[in-house]
């Protein structure tokens, strides 16, 4: 089970890899608009120490054309580091490029994924990762679930090495739904997590411990002060 970050954002990168066990960073051109114009490869860099180099990192291609999408994840490749994970669209044409960056050794990334063929395709050209958008199949009235179960049946089936990413979540049960179908990985902003472990029935059940504590040992005492 693999929990990442939808977000290159280096406070909120700092703040939980600190606290939570993150397997790695994701990010796509709107999550780098977020940001405004970054200088885009320092940025990256930083993110690479800050969640060290065991995690994975995930950064997508822009370009438009074969030859383009080839040329964004050399540069990637070659001014981040070698082990990035490149995201690329589950197209026609971003297909013929994950087999291409799958021939020459690297880790690839398909995403934007809405039905099961993206996704089988996805795998039988070698992705190591795809990722379909839960929450906007969802939107579009398709069945997200059955569909990460789908993916999760068929590379076991085919004792693939691919992994499902689950991306694109709205609120925590989907991220709940997507692990219990199958999931191995799932990536989500901040105010996913946040909710997660904000609810106001945590934060009363560790006052009322702490309060009944306090009653007996007195306030502010801890048991490192007994």
């Amino acid at each position: 089970m693999e929990f990442l970050l939808d977000t290159i954002h280096l406070a909120d990168i700092e703040r939980y890899t600190k606290c939570l066990p993150i397997a790695g960073v994701t990010s796509n051109p709107t999550i780098v608009k977020k940001e405004g114009k970054i200088d885009f490869f320092p940025h990256m860099q930083k993110i690479r120490q800050l969640i060290g180099p065991k995690a994975t990192l995930h950064v997508q291609v822009v370009g438009q054309t074969p030859a383009a999408m080839l040329a964004d994840a050399h540069a990637i490749l070659k001014n981040i580091d070698a082990s990035v994970y490149i995201k690329v669209p589950t197209t026609e044409l971003g297909l013929q490029v994950i087999k291409q960056l799958k021939a020459e050794g690297h880790h690839v990334t398909a995403t934007a994924i809405y039905t099961k063929f993206q996704g089988y395709l996805a795998i039988a050209a070698g992705a190591d990762y795809i990722a379909p958008y839960y929450n906007r199949m969802e939107n579009m009235n398709l069945d997200a679930a059955a569909t990460v179960a789908e993916f999760a049946k068929l590379i076991q089936q085919n004792n693939a090495n691919t992994k499902i990413l689950a991306a694109s979540f709205h609120n925590v049960g989907q991220v709940n739904t997507a692990f219990e179908n199958g999931a191995q990985a799932a990536t989500m902003g901040v105010d996913i997590i946040q909710a997660a472990l904000q609810m106001p029935a945590i934060d009363q059940a560790v006052k009322a411990f702490t309060n009944d504590w306090e009653s007996i040992y007195g306030v502010q005492q801890t048991i490192h002060d007994l």
